[in-house]
């Protein structure tokens, strides 16, 4: 008796053993769990920044053909970017809630609750969007006259965000969907989503604001019809592929949906006051240039667009930083998470490092191509030799922001965000100016960038010797 009760035990052990090993044995699609790190974070970066550039051209072509139709009309959709951008907020907050649940819940190979979660976080980001929406159309001239825009712009104003309130809800599954998409490691069809949309955006916006062929003329409001033509392809491209391939919609469970909404919302709401922050404080900055007279603000204006492209690989590298430690920290592998922040922050320094050496021998004819002003020229010039040395500290504090969320310490985040931005950038940026003009105000912004991203590493280290690394 006692042989067979050994035996059976022993067939127990190896079963559970067996068990256990096929539990452990995770989907691991994109190697985010075991391929070598750099490799893993560069394959996930490069599309990213692909898709990066899909949007901002999405925005130039808009803005081209609308300029087109004179000051006034350019001028009256300028006026809706602070607006537009607020309600888009809320859909980039809610996303990032998704993208780390769902990293985490992949992760520990919960494939099922990925699905459930990606649907409660999507509803909610509509129902959100949805009540923004409604409330705006419904305050467009008071809202707009509140942020100082003129009468005789209001009817423009109103023509086009009529339109636009109506079309955002279209948007919200392609930007949510794809940050569900690219927490399972997939950064190509996000990019590819988003550079369909632009490219159909691009083909219509000529069409339908200046009426070629059998379309007809609607001005503004045609360019806001063919963002909403390009967000609903995108919409059923974005669906399609979380359907049918992640397998990542499921039904919606009552029960569980107001916990998963909170669980989103832990992370999204500070997620989304910290983009917030970013164009308050680009205005602020303005606003200080402003009183150093319109050359300063030109040359700023110009040196802005120049930035966007320079860090558009940091700003991706970010991205991509997020979904690998959200699924590395669920597989309960931290050591590898924080080895990918590391890593990341490294590459940051010495690739903007590259980037600037670079931009020397560049910075003058690029100041010359923006601006045929000699004062403009000479401004934009020196905050292109100043500046862009900052660029991988400045990378440093923003990848830190995103493993922040990916480790669901979002209030962190957020509080890290106000300090480099109100904490050193304007600070400095307005002490610089008092002592030196714009070429000191530049300075301060160089100085802050410095400053923060040191601060940010040396906190990344002590967060890593409190997890035991």
């Amino acid at each position: 008796m006692r042989i067979k009760f050994e035996t059976i035990m022993l067939k127990e052990k190896r079963s559970l053993s067996v068990i256990q090993k096929t539990i452990n044995q995770r989907p691991d699609k994109h190697g985010l769990l075991s391929d070598p790190i750099a490799d893993v974070l560069r394959r996930l970066t490069v599309p990213m920044v692909f898709g990066m550039v899909a949007i901002l051209m999405f925005n130039l072509v808009d803005t081209f053909f609308i300029s087109l139709l004179g000051t006034d009309a350019l001028a009256a959709v300028s006026f809706t970017f602070p607006v537009t951008f607020a309600v888009n907020c809320i859909t980039m907050g809610v996303s990032v809630g998704i993208s780390t649940n769902i990293g985490r819940l992949l992760g520990k190979g919960d494939t099922h609750s990925a699905a459930r979660f990606a649907s409660h976080g999507m509803l909610l980001a509509v129902i959100l969007v949805i009540a923004a929406s409604s409330l705006g159309i419904s305050t467009i001239e008071p809202l707009f006259s509140l942020i100082g825009a003129s009468p005789d712009l209001l009817p423009v104003i109103s023509e086009y965000m009529s339109i636009w309130y109506l079309a955002i809800p279209l948007l919200v599954i392609p930007m949510a969907g794809n940050s569900a998409i690219r927490a399972t490691g997939d950064t190509k069809t996000p990019a590819k989503i988003m550079m369909l949309a632009g490219l159909i955006n691009g083909a219509l916006d000529p069409l339908l604001i200046f009426g070629y062929g059998p379309f007809p003329e609607l001005g503004v409001k045609g360019a806001a019809i063919a963002s909403g033509i390009s967000w609903a392809f995108a919409l059923l491209y974005s669906l399609f592929i979380l359907i049918y391939r992640e397998k990542l919609l499921a039904k919606p469970k009552p029960a569980l949906l107001l916990n998963d909404w909170k669980k989103v919302m832990q992370i999204g709401m500070p997620a989304g006051l910290s983009n917030a922050l970013n164009p308050l404080s680009g205005a602020l900055l303005m606003w200080l240039l402003a009183t150093q007279g319109t050359t300063s603000v030109a040359a700023y204006g110009a040196a802005m667009r120049i930035e966007s492209l320079l860090v558009i690989t940091m700003m991706a590298l970010g991205s991509a930083l997020m979904p690998f430690m959200a699924q590395n920290l669920g597989a309960d592998k931290p050591e590898r998470a924080f080895k990918a922040l590391f890593t990341a922050m490294r590459f940051a320094i010495i690739f903007q490092l590259l980037i600037f050496v670079m931009m020397v021998p560049l910075s003058w004819p690029l100041s010359a191509l923006f601006s045929q002003d000699v004062a403009v020229q000479k401004q934009l010039w020196h905050y292109l030799i100043v500046v862009p040395i900052s660029y991988g500290l400045q990378a440093v504090c923003m990848l830190l922001i995103s493993a922040l969320n990916a480790m669901h310490k979002s209030m962190h985040a957020l509080v890290w965000n106000l300090l480099r931005l109100f904490g050193f950038l304007l600070p400095a940026a307005w002490l610089g100016c008092q002592l030196n003009g714009t070429a000191g105000l530049f300075i301060g912004v160089t100085v802050a960038n410095i400053i923060s991203g040191v601060c940010a590493y040396l906190y990344a280290v002590h967060i890593r010797k409190q997890a035991g690394f």
